[in-house]
């Protein structure tokens, strides 16, 4: 039977990431909303690593879920098997809505993302890391990607006097669809704030020390570079979340476990059902696009209860990208900016504030 108890029409957000809190914000007024969420509050992950440098920013990036819906509900429980509209939760009770947004994002490595479902725990494995890279003399981070590029100019920034090792196995920093213009001047920055590049040759084995963690490290590349650090990070690693499809829902994941939708978000195959953010085959997977197609499916389904206008497909974003180097640094690809945003730009839309201030007027429910 669905969920739906008057005259509202019920939706159940599984997940409570960037598109989840959205999209399950933006219907809060119009249907009977439930969110569910393993934790008890939502990381704003955009400034995890800034929390790492920075600790004082602790108290700014954890954003209880009770704040978050004014007129619907917050379920603390997570999805153990989701086939059609049914979805089974670990505690026993089972939601039959009539419109089902699966929006569990993806697992990344500490600290831009934490397993940790409470927020007191989170804080405090934060607070050793930090404590730990305060006492290194060398870092090593592992993976060139944005996570990467972002950590190691952290860092840098806020310890000049530490030794930074960028590693990666690709040629160039930054892999994707960008100009290699960003690359360059990603790179310049990196070099003035003395980060060190080991790039072009994978790792022959990751270090033993567990990441984020202080201990010795000793890494060698596949072409006989030695590197010895105090401590490292892990900055690859993007694993979609959704083990927890069953029957035909699981027949729509893909080889690589995202979740195959059409060009209105919605599930190959399954009415009503909708997956939005890192799970999706939409598009990559960014906070920003994240929230666009939350957005959009939440327009589309005003639109479909309300019988004013008709829905919109979602297209796919051209590159787009803020990498912060430092709350004064960076580089970036943003719409109506011709060429590459330079530092001044990318320190006002992001690296200063790194957002948070959106997300406190999100979270304003009593």
């Amino acid at each position: 039977m669905p969920e739906n108890s008057g005259a509202r029409p019920s939706v159940v957000v599984v997940g409570g990431g960037f598109a989840g809190i959205t999209v399950a914000k933006a219907l809060d007024d119009l249907a009977d909303v439930t969110l569910v969420d393993p934790s008890d509050t939502f990381l704003h992950n955009l400034a995890s690593w800034r929390a790492l440098v920075d600790p004082a920013w602790l108290e700014r990036i954890f954003f209880p879920y009770e704040r978050l819906l004014a007129n619907g509900r917050f379920l603390r429980d997570h999805a153990v098997a989701v086939d059609g509209h049914r979805v089974a939760l670990a505690s026993g009770l089972e939601l039959s809505p009539d419109y089902l947004i699966l929006a569990t994002g993806s697992s990344y490595p500490f600290p831009a993302k934490t397993d940790e479902t409470d927020a007191a725990r989170a804080r405090k494995r934060f607070l050793r890391a930090h404590h730990d890279l305060r006492g290194a003399r060398h870092a090593l981070v592992v993976g060139a990607g944005p996570a990467g590029l972002e950590l190691a100019g952290e860092i840098k920034t806020f310890y000049p006097e530490k030794q930074v090792t960028l590693a990666d196995l690709s040629d160039d920093i930054l892999p994707g669809p960008y100009d290699q213009e960003l690359r360059e001047e990603l790179r310049r920055q990196l070099d003035k704030l003395g980060v060190e590049l080991v790039l072009g040759s994978p790792l022959r084995a990751l270090p033993d020390t567990p990441a984020a963690t202080a201990g010795r490290v000793a890494v060698t590349t596949a072409a006989g570079e030695d590197i010895d650090a105090d401590i490292w990070f892990r900055a690859f690693g993007v694993t979609p979340a959704t083990g927890y499809v069953s029957g035909s829902l699981a027949a729509a994941r893909d080889e690589h476990g995202y979740l195959r939708v059409d060009g209105q978000l919605r599930v190959s195959g399954h009415e009503g059902v909708f997956a939005i953010g890192d799970i999706s085959d939409a598009d990559r997977n960014m906070a920003g696009t994240a929230r666009l197609q939350a957005e959009l499916l939440a327009a589309n389904l005003r639109a479909e209860l309300t019988g004013d206008g008709g829905p919109v497909g979602y297209e796919k974003l051209p590159p787009v990208i803020a990498i912060p180097l430092g709350p004064e640094g960076g580089a970036g690809l943003l719409p109506g900016v011709d060429g590459v945003a330079g530092p001044d730009l990318i320190a006002e839309v992001k690296g200063r504030a790194m957002m948070v201030e959106t997300f406190q007027d999100l979270f304003d429910a009593r």
